[in-house]
């Protein structure tokens, strides 16, 4: 059987937060979207559920992050070519998204930043596998 990611992330707006993947390219599975969730299609198998505030806070005796003040997490999605993750990042930049790093370029891999308009940190990177070290940091 395979298995299938979902992330669910609080939003202050949902509309709002629509928009903005919309306009990166992204679609909505209709079947899991309402007036309190917004399911994000980001591959086959991985979404990002997109829950207003108090829907999200439904699901946990947690204090619910503001991502604006502080980290909980980094959504990393590749891409397949640097070009790619150019056109992306441009794109949520002007799509009301903010810078978050700056772009940083290992050779093997060029990765660059942006916040989500509610705080959200989302990395898009390439990395070419064939050019990747046999040992990385990750790997110890």
């Amino acid at each position: 059987m395979s298995k299938n990611l979902f992330v669910n992330l609080p939003v202050k707006n949902l509309k709002r937060s629509t928009d903005f993947f919309t306009s990166l390219g992204f679609s909505f599975d209709p079947r899991f979207t309402d007036d309190n969730a917004g399911c994000l299609v980001i591959d086959e198998g991985v979404y990002a559920m997109l829950l207003t505030e108090p829907f999200f806070a439904s699901f946990t005796n947690k204090k619910v992050a503001d991502a604006s003040v502080g980290t909980e997490a980094i959504l990393a999605l590749s891409l397949d070519s640097r070009e790619e993750v150019d056109r992306m990042a441009d794109k949520a930049l002007a799509s009301g998204g903010s810078p978050a790093n700056e772009p940083a370029d290992q050779g093997f891999m060029y990765t660059r930043s942006f916040q989500d308009p509610d705080g959200h940190l989302w990395e898009v990177f390439h990395m070419d596998m064939a050019a990747a070290p046999e040992q990385t940091a990750a790997q110890g």
